[in-house]
């Protein structure tokens, strides 16, 4: 059984009196453990695609199912617990916690699924250290770089286990040197631990990092393809991400 099951999704925005159909039918598996590329020019519709899997949107019709459960069914509160036990996300625009060190929004996840303090700090410092930012974990996010923030980002996402990371435009604030390193650190953390991860972009050079990748134009799927990732099996063995991107 597939991980993430797609059927005949479609979705459709009233605008006024005209219907704009951001999505056709869209049929789609993943499976546990793919490093997925959905791939597209702004208003091919993969974003729409991404938050209706994650259940920010609702299809005007069609279903999602994950791990056999049919998600387009579930209402906010079981959507809720669903994401805090198996979804992580990584933004383009990072969405940290101005107010909150490193170590304080990594650990955001764990704390919503009630784990201690002592227990949630452990593991928020892990993954800091895997990143790359072992010295950055009592700053805040105004006293880091861009990259440095998508760092902390990446490591909230991937701090309480999800089955499932989205990334949504990951670099698209970073340049492209930095892209790299961020890169290489997700797809590397998502392949040693099995995770699924789903980037959405529009840079061909970021689909490189994926092992399928999904192109999308004008809502429909016009090609589904695997793909030899540029992250190689040497580099998916060692710890994730050390010097891709410098402190």
């Amino acid at each position: 059984m597939s991980l993430i099951n797609v059927k005949d999704i479609r979705k459709v925005y009233r605008v006024d009196e005209e219907k704009i159909v951001a999505l056709g039918r869209i049929n789609l598996r993943i499976e546990q453990g793919e490093i997925c590329c959905i791939l597209g020019t702004s208003g091919s519709g993969k974003s729409t695609l991404l938050n209706i899997m994650a259940g920010l949107e609702k299809p005007t019709k069609g279903s999602v199912f994950i791990a056999g459960k049919n998600v387009t069914q579930f209402t906010e509160k079981q959507w809720a617990l669903f994401r805090q036990r198996n979804i992580g996300f990584v933004f383009q625009s990072y969405n940290l916690m101005p107010t909150q060190t490193a170590i304080e929004n990594v650990a955001m996840p764990l704390m919503f699924k009630g784990i201690n303090k002592r227990t949630r700090t452990k593991e928020a410092v892990h993954m800091l250290k895997a990143v790359g930012l072992g010295s950055r974990m009592m700053h805040r996010p105004t006293q880091m770089s861009g990259g440095q923030q998508q760092r902390v980002g990446i490591a909230r996402a991937f701090v309480a286990k999800p089955k499932i990371v989205f990334a949504d435009e990951p670099t698209g604030n970073l340049d492209s040197k930095t892209s790299r390193g961020v890169m290489e650190i997700m797809v590397r953390m998502a392949k040693i631990h099995h995770e699924t991860l789903i980037i959405v972009t529009h840079d061909v050079n970021i689909a490189k990092y994926a092992d399928r990748i999904i192109n999308l134009h004008d809502g429909s799927i016009i090609s589904d393809e695997p793909n030899q990732s540029i992250v190689s099996l040497d580099e998916e063995k060692k710890e994730p991400a050390s010097a891709a991107v410098n402190e």
